[in-house]
């Protein structure tokens, strides 16, 4: 009896899994251009504008312009945590929060600030 019941367990335990890796179960990345209308928790992916200015440390936060990356949209970030080193003005990035925007402002979650890897984007050298 126990045996049924373990092995029914695991069977839809492999199951769920299954269906949130195919269905997609993980935080939707959105462009700034597609902000317009969204709730809920997202991922804001784009590249940095200038000018950065302020302190992620500080209550009023690191900000900066995010803009989409092949597009003219963009909307202020307010950010605190830690900042990657590669982060700066021209760096794809990734950063978490909650929508809708709050004063216009898109307020990303502590610590969830990724820079995307440049060589990632760059052609390889010829030989």
């Amino acid at each position: 009896m126990r045996l049924v019941l373990a092995l029914s367990v695991a069977a839809a335990l492999a199951i769920f899994l299954l269906y949130t890796s195919i269905a997609g179960g993980g935080t939707p990345q959105l462009r700034p251009s597609q902000l317009q209308g969204r709730t809920g928790q997202v991922a804001l992916v784009g590249r940095v504008l200038k000018p950065v200015s302020g302190d992620a440390y500080r209550r009023e936060g690191l900000r900066f312009l995010v803009r989409d990356v092949s597009g003219s949209r963009s909307v202020p970030v307010v950010y605190h945590g830690s900042v990657p080193d590669l982060f700066r003005a021209g760096r794809d990035v990734v950063v978490q929060g909650r929508l809708p925007l709050r004063n216009g402002v898109f307020v990303a979650k502590r610590d969830s600030l990724v820079t995307k890897c440049p060589s990632k984007y760059t052609p390889a050298p010829r030989a």
